[in-house]
């Protein structure tokens, strides 16, 4: 999450005193291998697609179309990714599940952070479920870092089959369910966002007024593709033929 946070304190300087450097460089770079250096002065000029300068003139000057047009519309969008991607609630769970990293015997392990990452789980956790998983984590704790079978481990998942292998998801249920769900938090993340992804290329404009089980249906299809890949036509149309008839005759 440090890398996270400082890749944008990094975008974030580059769009706020960045500009001469890059373009400090970039003529450097175009003086070196003999390219044209447009005056920054001058106004930005549009081409078309034969390579003709466009009769559409601009009142725009080169510097503001590379800087501002170009470049901090670049680094904006990467920010507004990022953001999005990890805003504070995204980046304290992720935090939080840090907390189950049994490298350097379990250096990061923290009580009070991992009962606050349970508390984003008020169905599988209530306040009864928080005092008993409390209370296993204080055993768990000294159980595993007495343990030399879970020594030198990286990952959370590694703890999670070791933890099955030792049968202590028997002796720990509670630590065991919310290992569990925080090994599933990135894969249920991104499977939202896949489905997100998909919906945009699936309701276009052409036939944006399908209804919700066609829309289901179809999501369905595009995004378990390597499934279907497998299902033939022929077992497609013996499946609609068994069907029967889909309209009554009267």
């Amino acid at each position: 999450m440090k890398l996270v946070t400082f890749a944008k304190d990094r975008l974030q300087e580059l769009r706020e005193d960045g500009w001469g450097k890059l373009l400090h460089e970039t003529s450097d770079f175009c003086v070196e291998h003999d390219i044209l250096i447009p005056n920054m002065d001058d106004n930005f000029l549009l081409y078309s697609r034969d390579g003709r300068v466009s009769r559409r003139g601009t009142q725009i000057t080169n510097l503001n179309h590379y800087q501002i047009e170009v470049l901090y519309t670049v680094i904006d969008l990467q920010l507004s990714e990022l953001n999005d991607r990890f805003d504070n609630t995204n980046t304290e769970l992720l935090s939080l599940i840090l907390c189950f990293d049994p490298s350097n015997s379990f250096s990061a392990f923290d009580i009070n952070a991992l009962a606050k990452l349970a508390g984003f789980y008020p169905n599988e956790f209530d306040d009864c479920g928080l005092i008993v998983l409390e209370n296993q984590l204080e055993n768990f704790i000294r159980d595993v870092r007495s343990d030399q079978d879970f020594s030198n481990m990286v990952g959370a998942s590694r703890l999670a089959e070791k933890l099955v292998a030792k049968r202590k998801n028997i002796t720990y249920p509670s630590v065991y369910l919310l290992l569990k769900l925080s090994l599933i938090l990135p894969v249920a993340t991104a499977s939202v966002e896949m489905v997100f992804s998909a919906m945009k290329i699936v309701k276009s404009e052409l036939r944006n007024r399908m209804g919700d089980q066609l829309l289901n249906d179809i999501l369905v299809s595009y995004i378990e593709k390597d499934i279907l890949d497998n299902v033939s036509v022929d077992e497609v149309m013996t499946f609609f033929q068994e069907m029967g008839p889909r309209r009554k005759i009267f």
